[in-house]
């Protein structure tokens, strides 16, 4: 009989295929297979990289001025909760007792040198560019601590910080460069995280200050916190002479800019202007007064130390970084900045009298934290007010001049709240914060109809 072979294993003959296959070396690519290859590899990772240039190019300088602003407010919020414990470490001869006018002092004479360069150094970044006037006062800002860290006399240290005031003179020039290189929907939302930048350096300060200050050290306890303001002070400036490029061009003719006087004759013509200047001079001599004497009060009517107050400021801190960068923008959005500027005067007016009438200590973190929530709008409200309403070459004067009368506010807010202090009691700088804020208010809403006109 003839053999009959069996059907192949379909499987079998796959496996052997499998088994051929693999055993014979790899068919190279056709040279035009491996150029595209090569070539889409080389368009996805540089569209990567050119995303990652644009981001670092875009965003780069005003991170930076995120951290020179951040660096100011840390160096003066060092001393904020301390600076009763700070003047009492120095020699205040021939006083026996450091009184509090000689606390509120050390505000104001930092606020006066602060009065005096804002405008100049708002008009001169008008003229010659933003970038050198930062250069120049951040590296200021470095030895002036060196030197407030190293003075042994409480006249000396008065004279020092009416120094570092004249070094930290650089926020209208910070705010001029915002406007410079933001488009105009975007202007409100950076000035935003400038406003955040403040709130963020001002818990930052007090908590380093109140950490790296060794109370046993009966010789140097605040030398360490005013070392590392400094440090970043360094920092801070490197960082503007590497990555910050110039938003202006230099004018090749010298274009005669007005005076502060000029200015301010210019900005009160225009009524918006005029009243968002007013209000801010009254909200600011309210915090100053604030700042100036609040730790005193927490001393007098709470017996809080150094630690106590400084925590109190990481509160704070949050609620104003939430605040700017999450809550700010939908505000605005829907209500506008007059509208938004009013709601936060009134909050924090409503918080002082609060903070007055109350007598528990576990209650005074809620009421700052309302306060907050209207301060931490204020700011950024009243220079997008103003930078709308200025034209672009005249942004840093005009943003100069509303930090100069805010100066001039801080100046007079602690003198004043430490007087009412001393002679009336701990109670009269809140009630002067109080009557100074709501008419503020008020101010601000009449800023509101103006824009609509």
């Amino acid at each position: 009989m003839p053999s009959v072979s069996a059907p192949a294993d379909p499987v079998d003959d796959d496996l052997m295929a499998v088994s051929a296959a693999a055993s014979q070396p790899a068919r190279p690519l056709p040279p035009t297979e491996i150029e595209e290859e090569r070539n889409e590899r080389t368009f996805f990772r540089g569209r990567i990289l050119r995303k990652i240039r644009h981001f670092v190019g875009d965003n780069g300088p005003l991170a930076v001025m995120f951290s020179v602003v951040f660096v100011n407010l840390v160096g003066f919020g060092i001393v904020v909760p301390l600076m009763p414990f700070f003047a009492q470490s120095l020699s205040a001869a021939p006083f026996a007792v450091t009184a509090p006018w000689m606390v509120t002092l050390m505000f104001a004479t930092y606020s006066l040198g602060q009065f005096f360069a804002e405008p100049f150094c708002g008009r001169l970044s008008d003229r010659i560019g933003r970038k050198p006037i930062l250069l120049v006062t951040t590296a200021l800002s470095m030895a002036f601590y060196v030197c407030l860290a190293l003075t042994h006399n409480i006249w000396l240290a008065i004279l020092i910080r009416f120094f570092s005031g004249l070094a930290s003179g650089n926020i209208s020039t910070i705010q001029g460069y915002v406007s410079d290189v933001s488009k105009p929907e975007q202007r409100t939302a950076r000035l935003g995280l400038i406003g955040a930048a403040f709130s963020l350096g001002f818990v930052i300060g007090p908590f380093i200050g109140g950490v790296l200050t060794n109370e046993a050290s009966s010789a140097r306890p605040f030398e360490l916190p005013l070392f590392v303001a400094a440090g970043m002070s360094a920092v801070a400036a490197l960082g503007v002479l590497f990555f910050v490029k110039e938003s202006r061009q230099r004018t090749a003719t010298a274009q005669a800019q007005p005076d502060l006087i000029k200015t301010a004759i210019e900005g009160f013509r225009t009524p918006a202007i005029r009243n968002v200047i007013i209000a801010s001079l009254g909200y600011m001599a309210a915090f100053a007064g604030l700042e100036a004497t609040f730790a005193m009060w927490t001393r007098v009517r709470y017996n809080w130390h150094a630690h106590n107050v400084g925590t109190i400021f990481l509160f704070i801190g949050v609620t104003a970084a939430i605040m700017q960068t999450v809550i700010m923008r939908p505000l605005v959005r829907r209500w506008g900045e007059a509208r938004v500027l009013a709601a936060g005067l009134f909050f924090f007016g409503l918080s002082f009298v609060l903070q007055s009438i109350n007598h528990m200590s576990w209650l005074i973190t809620p009421i700052v934290m309302l306060g907050t929530m209207g301060q931490a709008v204020i700011f950024v409200s009243i220079c997008a007010i103003i930078s709308h309403a200025t034209p672009p070459d005249r942004q840093g004067a005009m943003l100069g001049l509303n930090m100069s009368t805010g100066a001039v506010a801080r100046v007079t807010g602690p003198v004043v709240a430490g007087f009412l202090f001393s002679a009336v009691g701990p109670e009269a700088p809140l009630w002067m914060g109080a009557l100074l804020t709501m008419p503020a208010a008020l101010l601000a809403l009449k800023v509101g109809r103006l824009q609509k006109r």
